[in-house]
């Protein structure tokens, strides 16, 4: 007697129905957006600290401050808020967008489009950025890592949720 939306479990005498959870997506995307902010926000400004990239953590708010307040630590605190604020509308697009999709390829692709668009038009075209050609090789491949990396997580944690890949998690795992 079991239905696909409806498990009956048994903690009485009688029968009762156990509804399924269902996951409010505009609230998942925007816990994960902030962490996805808020962790790889504070990675970027750790490689940042230790010279493994030139991007300030705060370039995302270089058109509301000045560029000597984004280099003190409150500029960075800054940096990683702008940061998790632009990864909650990046989850949130994800999920408008590319929401269907199950595995981890999408969110690889999503990251990389992302560092793409940030670091070859936006960020050039607002001049919070260089001209890609003037950041350098380290720079650049520890960005497109960062942003792999962070689009990966969005996309992967969105599909989990939302897709049957729970299905394929060993029985007894959850």
């Amino acid at each position: 007697m079991h239905s696909d939306r409806v498990k009956l479990t048994r903690k009485t005498p009688h029968f009762k129905k156990k509804q399924e959870h269902h996951t409010n997506a505009f609230w998942f995307c925007v816990k994960t957006g902030f962490f996805a902010g808020l962790f790889w926000g504070t990675l970027h400004w750790i490689l940042y600290t230790i010279h493994f990239t030139k991007i300030l953590p705060g370039f995302m708010a270089d058109p509301f401050f000045q560029l000597s307040f984004l280099r003190t630590g409150w500029g960075n605190a800054v940096g990683i808020g702008c940061f998790i604020i632009f990864s909650i509308v990046a989850a949130l697009i994800y999920k408008f967008l590319l929401g269907r999709f199950s595995g981890p390829w999408a969110g690889v692709a999503y990251g990389m489009l992302w560092c793409a668009v940030l670091f070859l038009a936006i960020g050039p075209a607002l001049n919070v950025t260089k001209p890609i050609q003037q950041l350098g090789l380290d720079t650049m491949i520890t960005e497109l890592c960062i942003y792999t990396i962070w689009g990966l997580f969005i996309g992967y944690t969105i599909a989990f949720e939302f897709t049957d890949e729970v299905s394929r998690e060993p029985i007894g795992a959850a």
